[in-house]
């Protein structure tokens, strides 16, 4: 029955802000934008693939929210450089003031972080080859390869 996750949601505080960000800093394609409602949607890996929702609501309605953009592994790591061409700040995982992306080796995957305008936690994230490694824990890429 369930083949993969096609939309998700966000409260956001400022639609046009939040529009600005994830259409024109993030290049997201446009989808659908609501003119009846404070609603906009946003292709998520090509029309059809998934969807993410923005809806403007008052700030003291807006809990943050985490959720990760499937990516590749190049793009993850060359996400660091292109995120602070953005004005954003990237992090790893563990949030140690390095930008450097961190292995989960009990998938095995690669990921960054960053926040959007309302600090919603975002992530680009993908899949390594190999068996998951879950005594590894959260590892370097370097440390990954190594263990290989």
């Amino acid at each position: 029955m369930i083949a993969g996750l096609f939309e998700t949601h966000l409260k956001v505080a400022d639609l046009k802000r939040s529009e600005h960000f994830y259409g024109e800093v993030l290049g997201l394609e446009l989808a659908h934008r609501d003119e009846t409602r404070p609603i906009t949607f946003y292709w998520l890996g090509g029309r059809g693939e998934a969807m993410l929702g923005l809806w403007e609501e008052a700030p003291e309605n807006i809990q943050r929210q985490h959720f990760a953009f499937r990516s590749t592994v190049p793009e993850v790591l060359r996400a660091p450089a292109w995120l602070r061409e953005r004005g954003l700040t990237p992090r790893n995982f563990l949030n140690d003031g390095t930008d450097q992306p961190m292995v989960f080796a009990w998938t095995p995957a690669i990921a960054i972080y960053f926040t959007d305008p309302d600090g919603h936690s975002l992530e680009f994230i993908a899949m390594l080859g190999g068996g998951p490694r879950p005594e590894l824990g959260v590892i370097s890429l370097e440390e990954w390869q190594s263990k290989l």
